[in-house]
């Protein structure tokens, strides 16, 4: 698991924030890994992985808090989302670089949380800290059950990429 942002900017520490509830949830052997900076350096450690969920925040004019599943698997990202990123290069550039050089796992699943606020010093907007947590239920749930979320209507600019919307009230089932 790959958990990306940056605790500096607002709402671009949505993928962090989403590692602080993951840890210590997980069964036995599923990593958790916290990238602050560019997600390239990320690719090395997908070696010999068979299943990948990555998590960061996303720029796609959708609701603030809005939550955003996509199956990277077997093709690429819209990259519209990711535009207003942080990093050099974005991940889906770098999920890009990773499927090219046959490094990235045979099941990769995105989950991009909408923000709001990336100004630096701000904290989590109330809406990405709870979508955070409904993040890592959603993820909790697959990695364990292998359940999915219930599907949604996918918001502007994501279709036919497989994607799931979840509210900011998904709850975890043990």
């Amino acid at each position: 698991m790959a958990c990306v942002g940056n605790r500096l900017r607002g709402d671009d520490a949505a993928g962090l924030e989403v590692a602080r509830h993951l840890r210590g949830t997980l069964p036995a052997g599923v990593e958790i890994t916290e990238r602050e900076g560019e997600p390239t350096a990320l690719i090395g450690g997908w070696e010999g992985v068979d299943a990948l969920w990555v998590v960061d925040a996303v720029s796609s004019e959708s609701e603030t808090g809005m939550v955003h599943r996509l199956d990277a698997s077997d093709r690429a990202l819209p990259p519209d989302p990711f535009r207003a990123s942080t990093h050099h290069v974005s991940l889906a550039e770098t999920l890009e670089l990773a499927r090219t050089l046959g490094r990235l796992p045979a099941q990769t699943i995105v989950y991009g949380i909408e923000g709001g606020s990336f100004a630096v010093g701000e904290p989590l907007t109330p809406a990405v800290a709870a979508a955070a947590v409904a993040v890592a239920n959603a993820i909790r749930d697959e990695v364990t059950t292998g359940a999915r979320p219930r599907s949604g209507p996918g918001p502007k600019g994501f279709a036919g990429v497989g994607e799931t919307t979840l509210s900011p009230t998904h709850r975890h089932v043990p």
